[in-house]
């Protein structure tokens, strides 16, 4: 019967021995694991992850002390995005667990943070024990002005706090200079509310991925790279071109005839945007995985679907309405175009899907890119 053996792990969730000290985890036994806590120290001595890894240590010597089987280890997540540090955390330790064979855990934090990778660490190893590391300090106006100050001195705070409220003094400040203090603390009061809607709906997540997937596409040399940055200037385009008919079929009222303004002019270059992007996509694909190229070949007749019923409903709509001077489709008119538009797009969508069940159909069977028998 193998000896159990209890696992000391410290977990840094932010990353702060990458960050700071320049040292990759997983860092695994007592030498390494001091020599990381000492680098850190000497980089950052206010870090409170320096307390916890020498906490760390201090419960790995007194359970040996004891003569019970430990071991050691440190495992540490992404500093900038905690979703990625922890799926890196999740890898780590399953190589700590792979190379130490421990059958259970106590782990050591230095606060709340880091206890969030907790059920990470249980569906992979029982835990007997969880050490919260907190500093003891005099609460103090002093203590309260340094921690504040450590608090946004943290960059990933910083982006989140200091940022939207520089930029809103910035813009009052502007305004002011002007001569245009109404318009100015409108101007804040949209940027912030708009600051607010792209962090509560997730839309900075959605930009930051973009980012990611540009970088990414360019480093390893892919299609998709050209293909995603022709997409963002045909969107900057759809965007330009949209508010010019929004301008040009503006009327005083109606929020909703001025969203369907602004589609009526901006949608054709949205959809070209999402085919360029899609097709680059579908490019790449075929070139390094064709066996799942059945995925996304539907894409891009969802888009020109899409694409063509919201463009046959703002026509319909602006058409319609007898308030709209100019408008070069008649009220006649308009019903072909959306009749037409809803059975074209209808039509996109049913081969799209077709085709990605007869192409997952031929993978499936290996009657699509199998490999040729040799004679």
């Amino acid at each position: 019967m193998a000896k159990e053996r209890t696992l000391i792990l410290c977990v840094d969730r932010d990353d702060d021995l990458g960050f700071k000290a320049g040292i990759e985890g997983p860092i695994m036994g007592r030498e390494g694991c001091l020599h990381a806590a000492t680098s850190l120290a000497l980089a950052d001595p206010e870090d409170s992850d320096v307390n916890a890894l020498f906490e760390t240590i201090k419960i790995y010597d007194e359970l040996a002390a004891r003569g019970e089987e430990v071991a050691i280890a440190i495992i540490c997540g992404n500093h900038m995005n905690l979703i990625e540090g922890d799926r890196r955390v999740a890898t780590g330790l399953d190589t700590v667990l792979k190379v130490t064979d421990a059958t259970s855990c106590i782990v050591v934090t230095d606060g709340a943070e880091d206890e969030y990778v907790m059920p990470v660490i249980q569906s992979r190893v029982p835990v007997s024990s969880v050490r919260k590391v907190v500093v003891n300090q005099m609460p103090n106006l002093e203590g309260t002005y340094y921690i504040l100050r450590r608090f946004l001195d943290d960059p990933k705070v910083s982006r989140i706090v200091l940022v939207p409220i520089g930029l809103a003094m910035l813009l009052y400040a502007l305004g002011y200079l002007l001569g245009y203090p109404e318009v100015a603390i409108i101007v804040v009061v949209g940027v912030i509310g708009i600051y607010l809607l792209f962090k509560g709906m997730g839309i900075d997540e959605f930009f930051s991925y973009l980012v990611k997937s540009l970088k990414a596409s360019l480093h390893g040399g892919r299609f998709t790279f050209v293909s995603y940055i022709a997409a963002i200037l045909l969107c900057i385009v759809g965007v330009i071109m949209g508010l010019v008919s929004l301008l040009e079929y503006y009327v005083p009222f109606g929020i909703v005839i001025q969203v369907l303004a602004f589609i009526y002019g901006a949608v054709a270059w949205f959809v070209v945007a999402g085919l360029v992007a899609s097709v680059g996509k579908i490019i790449d694909i075929f070139l390094n995985e064709r066996e799942t190229i059945q995925r996304v070949i539907a894409l891009p007749f969802f888009i020109l679907a899409i694409g063509a019923i919201a463009y046959g409903a703002s026509v319909y709509i602006l058409s319609i309405s007898s308030d709209i001077p100019g408008f070069p489709v008649t009220s006649a008119d308009g019903v072909v175009y959306i009749v037409v538009s809803i059975i074209g797009g209808l039509f996109c969508a049913f081969f799209g899907v077709y085709l990605q069940s007869f192409l997952g159909r031929l993978v499936r069977e290996g009657e699509l890119f199998a490999p040729k028998k040799e004679a």
